[in-house]
Formats: structure tokens, C-alpha cells, sequence
């Protein structure tokens, strides 16, 4: 166990934030660049994205937070500051989707995936450093979704709306998604922010908030036949329920414990913990003898993505140390050694640093997708080597 938080350490440090710190600052145009190919080459004309942003915020907030090193703190107030500056919507609320390299923008657009990335970055830097500027933000950012992207008759949140908060046509994260106005998704990734939030600015208010979205996972995403979380949904919650994915499976099991734990009720603990494990052993049906887990699987077409994609490691990891820490399962730490062990050997460029998008289906390494980019940012290995350096 200390050689997995030795070596976690050692990655998140020498392989993953050093990148960041070498390869990403933008120092003509500010911030940081929008992308480096699968090749290692830096595209400095591309946009610049939100969530990329916002994730470059809450990785060096944690970062600081856990390690002390300045310069996780410099480029934290590097991302805030730019995020201030330009993503930031100052009529409006909220913040733009993306920007041109130049920092001017270009999709303005209020996705509420990207707002609560935002509110993560912001409330983390808060947690780390009492910055009260970022808090601020954060409470802002929270008021606005509240505001404008709650939907007080069918309860959720509205996935996107224009720059003013009117209804939108295409409501897609990208390309990849339906065009649903409720995803799994954005819910998880508001109670992820509205979480840690609350550990900087507790108060009821937000306390019920979080409490309605753990029952909109168990009354309205959790498919009760099958225990996975169905993915896309129109205002009335109606959806197909057709995708089974294993690595927002796995992230949802420990990201709604982490969000019982932290509001401390018992009551609480006593109704989720059972849906938690229900959730992981669902997330299982992708693990692979390696302890690596696959992407996603189409009920309706019998078709199965079976690529490694980095985040959906990353999961895997926490998730099932998270099994292991809370309920004593020593077959769950195994399969985080296991998916640990395959991380180090095939996803990880030991060479250029960071880590590779994926493994293909046939074994090779996959430098079609970025290395850094608008969806490629140092959250989730960031993540899961903070959870288990601060969890051992």
C-alpha cells in the first residue's frame, strides 16, 4: 500500500503536473494553450475551452492543497485568474463554453457541465488557500444554475441554454452525446461541485439541494433492473436506457458516497451506501482480467466500446479503493492494484510525460485523441492520485 502512494506521488508530480507546468502554459496569449495533439505537439491556435480551464484550476488547487509546492499554487491563480478575466460572462452570469486563443469568445453558450466545473476549480482554490475572490465566484456560479438551470416543475438541470439563459436547440456536450435536456452526465458533475462547495460554505440551502440531486440518482438515473445509470433524458425524464457506462458507473458509486459522507448524516449514509455498492458491482460487468475497464456497451444495438480510455481507469481506481476503504472488501483494493499496475505499463507516456488517451481494441496506443485538450485535462489521473495518497 505505501509503494501504490509512493508511486501515485511520484506520477502525479514527475509525469502528469510537470507536463502541465512544461508543455501547457500560454505565455504569448495567456493561460494556458487549448491543446496538444496525440503526437505531443502543441496546436496554439485552438480554442480554449471551459472545462478544460476550470479542471486546470481544481487539479493545482488540489495539488496544493495536499503537496504545499508554490507552483501548484502559482499556476491555480493563473487558471483562476483567467477564468475571471475571460470566461466569465459579465452581463450575463455563468461562463462561455469556449474562447478563441486569444482569449475573446467564441461559443457563449451556458452549459451547466461546464459551470459546475467552474464552481469545482473555485471552491477547491478556496478549500486550499481561503481565497475568498474564489469563493465568491463559486457562490455566484451556484446562484446562477440555481436560477436559471433548475427546473422547478420537473426537477433537474437544464444540460444548456443560450448566453442570455434562453432555450437552446442543441443541448449536446458533443458530438458523441443525444441531445438530451437531462443527462447523468451534468447531474453527476453538479453534485461533484455542489459538494465540495459545501465543504467550504456549508448551509442548509445547499445541503437540500444536494440531498434532491442523491434522490434524482436514485428515483430518476438509477435504472432499477440493471443498477447502472441510464445516461439521456427529455424534460420528463423519459429516455431509452439504452447505453450502459461502466466508467460513470464506477465514478458515480464513490462521487454520491463522497457526497454522504461529507453531508454527515447518518439517515443518509444508511439510504445510499447499499446503492453505491449496487452501482460498482454494475460497473463490474466492464472489468477485465487486467482490473482495466472498458468504456460503454448499446443494449439496443449489442455493440461494446471496448478501448481503455484514461479517465475510465482513473475511476476504476478510486472507485473500487473507495469499496475497499468503506466496506472492507479485499478483492476491490486488488482490482485498483490490478487496473494501478496496467495504467503504469501501457497508459502512461513515461517518455514525453502525461498520459495516453487510450488503448485501442486491437492493443495499440490511441494518438488520434489528444494528449491535452478541450476534454483531455489533468483532472481525473490528478484525482485519483490525490484520493489515494490522501486515502492511505
Amino acid at each position: 500500500m505505501t509503494t501504490i502512494k509512493q508511486e501515485m506521488h511520484e506520477c502525479l508530480t514527475n509525469n502528469i503536473l510537470h507536463f502541465w507546468l512544461d508543455r501547457m502554459v500560454d505565455n504569448e496569449q495567456g493561460g494556458f494553450y487549448g491543446r496538444i495533439d496525440g503526437n505531443d505537439h502543441i496546436v496554439a491556435d485552438s480554442e480554449k475551452g471551459a472545462i478544460l480551464n476550470a479542471r486546470i484550476l481544481w487539479a493545482f488547487a488540489a495539488a496544493y492543497r495536499v503537496i504545499g509546492d508554490h507552483r501548484y499554487l502559482d499556476a491555480a491563480l493563473r487558471a483562476k485568474e483567467y477564468i475571471l478575466n475571460h470566461f466569465i460572462d459579465k452581463e450575463y452570469g455563468g461562463v462561455y463554453w469556449s474562447l478563441n486563443a486569444d482569449g475573446t469568445p467564441k461559443d457563449t453558450k451556458k452549459q451547466s457541465y461546464a459551470i459546475g466545473f467552474t464552481i469545482y476549480g473555485m471552491s477547491e482554490l478556496a478549500r486550499a488557500t481561503g481565497d475568498k475572490e474564489a469563493l465568491e465566484c463559486a457562490l455566484s456560479l451556484y446562484r446562477s444554475i440555481e436560477e436559471h438551470a433548475f427546473d422547478n416543475k420537473n426537477n433537474g438541470y437544464i444540460e444548456a441554454l443560450t448566453r442570455d439563459w434562453q432555450p437552446i436547440a442543441d443541448m449536446r456536450l458533443s458530438d458523441k452525446d443525444e441531445n438530451g435536456s437531462r443527462t447523468m452526465n451534468t447531474h453527476l458533475h453538479i453534485i461533484e461541485p455542489y459538494t465540495n462547495l459545501y465543504r467550504v460554505a456549508p448551509s442548509a440551502e445547499l445541503k437540500e439541494r444536494l440531498v434532491n440531486l442523491l434522490h434524482i440518482f436514485t428515483d430518476k438515473l438509477l435504472n432499477k433492473d440493471t443498477h447502472h445509470l441510464d445516461l439521456f433524458f427529455n424534460d420528463e425524464w423519459q429516455g431509452r436506457r439504452n447505453i450502459e457506462s461502466f466508467g460513470h458507473d464506477i465514478e458515480a458509486s464513490w462521487l454520491l458516497h463522497e457526497t454522504a459522507l461529507v453531508l454527515g448524516d447518518k439517515d443518509i449514509l444508511k439510504w445510499i451506501e447499499p446503492v453505491v455498492k449496487d452501482v460498482a458491482v454494475a460497473a463490474d460487468e466492464g472489468l477485465l482480467p487486467n482490473g482495466s475497464m472498458i468504456y460503454e456497451r448499446w443494449k439496443d444495438t449489442d455493440r461494446t466500446d471496448r478501448s481503455l480510455q484514461w479517465w475510465v481507469q482513473c475511476e476504476n481506481v478510486i472507485g473500487h479503493v473507495n469499496l475497499w476503504q468503506h466496506f472492507g472488501t479485499d478483492e476491490d483494493f486488488d482490482t485498483a492494484a490490478r487496473c494501478w499496475d496496467y495504467i503504469k505499463t501501457r497508459l502512461v507516456d513515461q517518455k514525453n510525460g502525461e498520459w495516453y488517451w487510450s488503448i485501442n481494441e486491437d492493443g495499440t496506443v490511441n494518438r488520434t485523441d489528444d494528449k491535452a485538450g478541450f476534454w483531455k485535462c489533468p483532472y481525473h489521473n490528478t484525482r485519483m492520485c490525490l484520493e489515494i495518497m490522501e486515502r492511505m
